[in-house]
């Protein structure tokens, strides 16, 4: 079998503006375990967005657009529902940027023949499948980008900027979280930025221009953000999944203090995961061990666990149709550095 046996069925993106859930989280308020946890939620997501002074953080970690949940993260954008992203390398460049330029994830499952699908150069994402040699133009895109830009060192939020104004040039492109983020100035992080194609693409740059290329700087990555929370003052976390992207968006109250600046801890917080906190593993650390370490006001804080695909829909869905982010301003923070 070829790879095009595999692919008949792309991944469709859901979206949120067409579906009116809102009284069913409502509803669910009123029930027990996770729905009342996700009700919860909703109701200080809200509570974020209806709070003018408050800066909100989404962070995303999981194969997340590669399932279909690009736009839900767009329309966020669009109607200044989240302030600043930090994510994963895969979320921003496998997935979001390699949609921008023109390819598609399919619909699979997960017990396909893995032997035959390396044999076809199909990648599998659990029931997700992306061709593999439309990676490798997406890593040769990162390079092309790479080589346009002057040496020197950079955070991942310039170069991802970088990403989309080359994106706003290219007249084949497909509506991005790179390329909205861009327009709307809301800064993207990524602070494991080479664990995903920009590594192999940034390889490729430095492979090519040993004395004089592109770095990646993480520690300026997290001062950037450290300084957007010291500005900000009041925040607010919605984290999907854990990893190193909800570790970087919590620990700037701590920088803040190291460096003598005062700030207060982030006043709202919400966790989407499946993640568990008996291995002690980051991921699965609840909001309320984050309290311990000063990291999140305790006040307001909700865990959800539950799978990505199910719980962020639903809960931007009501917090979009309830229309309480109508009067909410764009902070247009990328203008900040």
């Amino acid at each position: 079998m070829n790879s095009n046996d595999y692919l008949g069925d792309p991944i469709e993106h859901i979206d949120i503006k067409t579906h009116d859930l809102a009284s069913l989280i409502e509803a669910m308020s009123k029930m027990s375990f996770q729905a009342r946890n996700l009700a919860n939620a909703a109701s200080i997501y809200q509570q974020m967005l209806a709070d003018r002074s408050c800066c909100i953080m989404l962070t995303l970690a999981g194969s997340l657009f590669s399932a279909g949940l690009k736009q839900v993260v767009i329309d966020m954008i669009n109607f200044n529902m989240v302030d600043v992203i930090i994510s994963t390398g895969a979320n921003i460049v496998d997935q979001d940027f390699f949609e921008a330029i023109g390819f598609r994830h399919y619909k699979g499952n997960p017990y396909l023949d893995d032997e035959e699908l390396r044999a076809a150069q199909l990648d599998r994402i659990y029931d997700t499948l992306i061709r593999e040699d439309e990676l490798r133009i997406c890593d040769k895109a990162i390079q092309e980008i790479a080589d346009s830009l002057g040496s020197g060192i950079y955070s991942s939020r310039q170069f991802i900027a970088a990403m989309g104004e080359w994106l706003t040039t290219r007249s084949n492109r497909v509506e991005s979280v790179v390329e909205t983020a861009y327009k709307k100035n809301v800064p993207i992080f990524v602070p494991a930025f080479s664990d995903c194609s920009a590594g192999f693409g940034l390889v490729s740059h430095q492979h090519k221009r040993p004395d004089s290329h592109v770095a990646i700087d993480s520690v300026k990555d997290f001062r950037e953000l450290t300084r957007i929370k010291i500005n900000c003052r009041r925040t607010g976390l919605l984290m999907i999944g854990g990893g190193a992207p909800k570790n970087f968006a919590q620990d700037t109250v701590v920088a803040a203090e190291l460096i003598g600046e005062e700030t207060e801890m982030h006043r709202y917080s919400i966790q989407i995961t499946v993640a568990d906190e008996r291995d002690g593993a980051l991921s699965g650390s609840t909001l309320k061990e984050a309290h311990s370490w000063g990291k999140v006001n305790k006040a307001s804080e909700q865990m959800v666990y539950c799978e990505a695909t199910i719980a962020m829909p639903l809960l931007v869905n009501s917090a979009y149709h309830s229309k309480c982010w109508q009067e909410r301003l764009a902070k247009q923070l990328a203008t900040t550095f």
